[in-house]
């Protein structure tokens, strides 16, 4: 076959159910839908054009995800709030940091050029506006960290965090100030790496995470309503509306 096809776009192969999974959860993470709020799934499908099936499923990944509980006889309820992110992202933090002080301990020229390829795309999408790609390249940056580091079971801690991180990571980085500032800690953390500098690698890298943490609080949880206390349906974004296929 002379014709060379390219890959399929990954939206297009995801189900119904994993596009409204991801759309809730993105909703409840940025605080749209706050801790507190019933979900009605009538009301909730309605919103978004679905029936109960997949929403009920999706309902089901988010409680395992400790995003929402469900309470007899009364319903589905929101439960991650404020305090459950910065939890969330002081764990983080001193993971990451304690990931990031090995690998400056580990790393090689080549995991050094291997990061310094990284952060130069990362500072083209930056420069670009190009939201998509600083995102994905934010995380392969953290993950090639990760595997320099060679800290297997650090990282396994680290993946009960991944849809947390990653959902977080696409509501804080729609802000281009906030994406020049990633920008320079990044910089700064490769520049430890680098120098093959422990304890600036890992104070880097903890300041880091730490400082989006309290964005992403910032961002989603300060100055939203609270859930509305007779349990009505609270709305659903337009974006969450308009992104369900």
């Amino acid at each position: 076959m002379s014709v060379k096809l390219g890959p399929v776009d990954p939206a297009l192969l995801k189900g119904l159910r994993d596009h409204v999974h991801e759309h809730l959860r993105r909703a409840i993470i940025a605080g749209e839908l706050p801790a507190g709020s019933w979900l009605n799934e009538r009301a909730m499908a309605e919103q978004l054009g679905v029936s109960t099936t997949p929403l009920k499923e999706a309902l089901r990944r988010l409680e395992s995800e400790g995003l929402v509980a469900t309470e007899p006889r009364r319903g589905v309820r929101v439960t991650f709030d404020a305090g459950q992110a910065e939890e969330m992202g002081l764990a983080r933090a001193a993971l990451e940091g304690m990931i990031a002080r090995m690998a400056a301990d580990r790393i090689d020229p080549a995991g050094v050029e291997r990061l310094r390829e990284v952060v130069g795309r990362m500072t083209k999408a930056t420069q670009a506006g190009d939201v998509a790609a600083t995102i994905d390249l934010n995380e392969e940056f953290h993950d090639a960290i990760h595997d320099i580091s060679g800290c297997r079971y650090l990282h396994r801690l680290m993946v009960g965090q991944r849809i947390y991180v990653h959902t977080a990571r696409a509501v804080i980085l729609g802000d281009a100030e906030e994406r020049i500032r990633a920008l320079g800690e990044h910089t700064a953390i490769f520049e430890a790496l680098a120098r093959r500098d422990p304890e600036n690698a890992e104070r880097c890298m903890r300041d880091h995470v730490l400082r989006s943490v309290r964005h992403h609080v910032k961002t989603a949880f300060e100055g939203r309503p609270p859930a509305d206390p007779d349990g009505r349906q609270a709305p659903i974004s337009e974006s969450a509306k308009e992104q369900t296929p």
